[in-house]
């Protein structure tokens, strides 16, 4: 269980199921904490498809990049470089029209794993 974790110092890994690739700061397993958050990369041409949280908050950060999100009741919107975006528990979304690969911080909470 480390306090201080260097971006740089972390690898790569692929999802198991999604065409992202994840680097994790912290999580349950891992760190014994109330919460997962990960770095993840989309590249350009791939999407999210859509998929519900049942019980987790899916907190999105973009740092880098552009696409589309779709989130159940909100509907369409640009994702670029800045935005936020707070996806309720069991609530359909998705990310697609990914025109530049996007870099986003990702937080589960309680923990994904």
């Amino acid at each position: 269980m480390d306090i201080v974790k260097k971006e740089k110092e972390l690898a790569w890994e692929p999802h198991p199921s999604l065409p992202i690739q994840i680097k994790p700061f912290l999580s349950k397993k891992a760190d014994r904490a109330d919460v997962t958050i990960f770095l993840v990369k989309l590249p350009a041409g791939k999407e999210i498809p859509e998929h519900v949280h049942a019980t987790q908050e899916d907190i999105i950060f973009i740092v880098a990049g552009k696409a589309k999100m779709w989130v159940d009741g909100v509907g369409d919107f640009t994702l670029d470089p800045g935005t936020f975006v707070r996806v309720p528990p069991n609530t359909r979304h998705r990310m697609y029209d990914v025109t530049e690969e996007i870099l986003n911080y990702d937080v589960f909470t309680p923990p994904l794993f």
